[in-house]
């Protein structure tokens, strides 16, 4: 079941002047940053407030740090600006099985690992009226015996 808006993700060119658009105008700090090289992204995770299940809204920032990867082609088309939605999820292997039988197509056989060690994949934004749709479990935190982290990426 999903249970909250994990994140909002947003491409940019420049991912430190997009962090100091943010810093400056809305007050919002970095939460976690990192580069997933599998993906292609340098990205800036900003917590904007906690969730009542436990987790957490972020505003996932992403610069592409190759123009062949999937946010490097999106920016190059598209331009600057939201890229998906990502709703969070106890199950993500659970929900996407439920929503693929659906009829909507899930693009990854197997979840992957996004930020902050989470488990994400992907729905078609084809058959989400236009909305690239990620689903996110959150990493366990040290309390409940698993790794540090409470969220995705892309």
């Amino acid at each position: 079941m999903l249970t909250r808006i994990d994140h909002i993700g947003i491409a940019c060119h420049d991912l430190d002047k997009t962090v100091e658009f943010y810093r400056a105008t809305y007050g919002f700090e970095v939460h976690h940053s990192e580069i997933n090289e599998e993906q292609g992204v340098r990205e800036a995770m900003i917590k904007v407030n906690d969730a009542s299940d436990g987790g957490a809204t972020y505003l996932q920032l992403l610069e592409p740090t190759r123009e062949d990867s999937a946010v490097g082609k999106w920016l190059a088309k598209n331009g600057e600006g939201v890229h998906h939605i990502a709703f969070g999820t106890a199950d993500v292997d659970a929900d996407s099985a439920d929503i693929r039988e659906k009829g909507v197509r899930v693009l990854y056989d197997e979840p992957r690992i996004g930020s902050m060690g989470s488990r994400i994949t992907f729905l078609h934004p084809k058959d989400c009226h236009g909305v690239l749709t990620e689903l996110v479990t959150a990493a366990r935190s040290p309390r409940e015996g698993g790794e540090e982290g409470s969220t995705e990426d892309h």
